[in-house]
């Protein structure tokens, strides 16, 4: 399904407004414009484009993945906090039917015990986490074989 005006929503939920000074040992050096102008730099080079946004507010990001169902070929979200206690966010991405990947800059497997649970794995096709800044643009590039459906080598 590659089209020209392919559409891919970013999503970043709370404190991922405060990238580049909050925990920079834990999320690195970049801010979120910083990977804002990547993500949107790498998407134009592979024919896409992107909606990056970033909430602290939980409605404004079900908004959102409601809006994407009918704009956008497929969706990326870093629910922060929202990962480890919303069902709603969850139950609004099950009813979405795009391919979409969980992303998150840590590895949330390997930090404190009530960050190792995400609601939101079982509503996505992927999860990317670990990578730093580096993962929103795998997952960019993940997510355009998605709504491709080409194979992974």
């Amino acid at each position: 399904m590659t089209i020209p005006d392919m559409t891919i929503y970013v999503l970043n939920g709370p404190n991922l407004n405060l990238l580049g000074t909050r925990e920079p040992e834990i999320y690195g050096a970049a801010s979120l414009d910083d990977i804002r102008s990547a993500v949107s730099d790498a998407a134009r080079g592979r024919g896409a484009s992107v909606e990056f946004r970033q909430s602290n507010h939980e409605g404004v990001l079900i908004d959102w993945v409601q809006e994407a169902a009918g704009k956008a070929a497929g969706l990326i979200v870093n629910p922060g906090a929202y990962t480890h206690t919303s069902i709603a966010l969850h139950d609004a991405l099950k009813t979405v039917k795009i391919p979409k990947i969980e992303l998150h800059l840590s590895n949330i497997h390997a930090r404190e015990a009530f960050r190792r649970h995400s609601y939101i794995s079982p509503a996505v096709d992927a999860v990317i986490c670990g990578l730093g800044a580096q993962g929103y643009l795998t997952a960019l590039d993940a997510l355009i074989r998605l709504i491709d459906k080409k194979p992974f080598p």
